[in-house]
């Protein structure tokens, strides 16, 4: 396994709760790359119900999942969905719509309780619909999936980036990666590697000589010094800048804008992205215009490549896995797109194939294990 983000961790959480013996190394601390920057939403799929229902649909079902099997890591806030002008109006009857269609639970409330459940709302609130939202700790849910998985005897090697990637004869053989903490080469031989690698994706496919579709999106999000709200608020209207504001512990965390970027290294983070995110959070809670900002930073979407003039915001929130097999190197697999709330699901995906491949028969054990707790995370200390 290639990658401790929220993607290569589920995966070897189901490949390990199966019997599969596992490794997983990571170029830095288990998510730190995409996964660790994230503003934190578990999705209830109400963002996509109109232009990506598939994506919506299971990001509900997952919501429901992932809160019986690591509640220690969500915080159940809800989340609301507001219209403040007309052409959020206008988007209504569709959002609603969409979400029987996806089967997100919704309820129509009152603009009035709507500012009660959140006084800190503008009182241009002229619809609103509760979901349920949730936050999520992306950072200890990994280290959750890591620790269950190393329980179940996988091993895990952080700081240790991949350096090649061995085809022989049509099939892939072994990863040697760099372990930066003992400073020694690793040789990890492998009947099949996976590459979940996330933005970087094509990055390490390219080490096996095979090509990956992977659209890295950049987005800027800006955390406010202040708890602002106690629930998820979104803008009811197609995903755009600055269109919901998540509470993360003592913050709040206002997203996002959306631009297609060469990898996820050194993103920038434009002064006019982080005006904009203050100015449009601001239409939904006044109070943003006051708060102090506590950080502004970007991360990297991995989104399946689509159309390269779209800035990210036209391309699904769904994720494909490549059998790069048919690319002469069987034994390679590539998981690119999809998001946190997801992982678990396109880690059962992900683990089902494998299994096929090496003729295993182990059904998915995932949905009904209960994750142990972050701190059980076991850093590799000694030779």
């Amino acid at each position: 396994m290639i990658g401790a983000g929220s993607t290569g961790a589920a995966i070897a959480h189901d490949l390990a709760s199966r019997g599969i013996r596992t490794a997983v190394v990571e170029r830095g601390e288990p998510a730190s790359g995409t996964t660790g920057r994230n503003h934190a939403l578990l999705h209830s799929g109400g963002r996509y119900v109109v232009k990506d229902p598939e994506s919506a649909v299971e990001c509900i079902q997952e919501n429901l999942l992932l809160r019986r099997a690591a509640p220690g890591v969500i915080e159940e806030t809800g989340g609301l969905f507001v219209a403040i002008d007309d052409e959020d109006l206008a988007y209504r009857e569709a959002f609603l719509e969409g979400c029987r269609r996806a089967g997100v639970p919704a309820e129509e409330i009152p603009p009035d309780l709507a500012r009660r459940l959140e006084p800190g709302l503008t009182e241009s609130v002229r619809a609103a619909v509760r979901v349920p939202d949730a936050v999520i700790d992306p950072y200890r849910l990994v280290l959750s999936w890591l620790a269950t998985a190393q329980a179940n005897g996988a091993e895990v090697f952080p700081f240790t980036p991949v350096e090649a990637v061995e085809v022989r004869a049509g099939r892939v053989a072994h990863v040697v990666a760099h372990d930066l903490v003992h400073r020694r080469r690793l040789r990890l031989e492998a009947p099949v590697v996976i590459n979940a690698a996330g933005p970087w994706a094509g990055r390490v496919a390219a080490l096996a000589g095979v090509e990956v579709p992977v659209q890295p999106s950049a987005g800027v999000m800006v955390a406010l010094a202040a708890r602002l709200n106690q629930r998820v608020i979104n803008r009811m209207r197609p995903p755009g800048d600055g269109d919901i504001i998540v509470p993360q512990r003592a913050t709040s965390i206002i997203g996002t804008t959306s631009w297609n970027v060469e990898s996820g290294d050194r993103i920038p983070v434009p002064p006019d992205h982080v005006r904009r995110m203050i100015e449009e959070g601001a239409k939904l809670l006044p109070a943003v215009r006051e708060a102090p900002v506590l950080a502004a930073f970007a991360a990297a979407r991995p989104l399946v490549a689509g159309n390269k003039e779209s800035d990210g915001r036209e391309l699904s929130r769904g994720f494909q896995v490549f059998d790069h097999g048919r690319d002469g190197a069987e034994g390679f697999m590539s998981v690119v797109g999809g998001k946190t709330t997801t992982s678990r699901l396109m880690a059962e995906i992900v683990a089902d194939r494998v299994c096929e491949k090496l003729g295993v028969q182990q059904e998915c054990r995932t949905r009904e294990l209960a994750l142990l707790p972050f701190h059980r995370f076991r850093w590799r200390e000694g030779g």
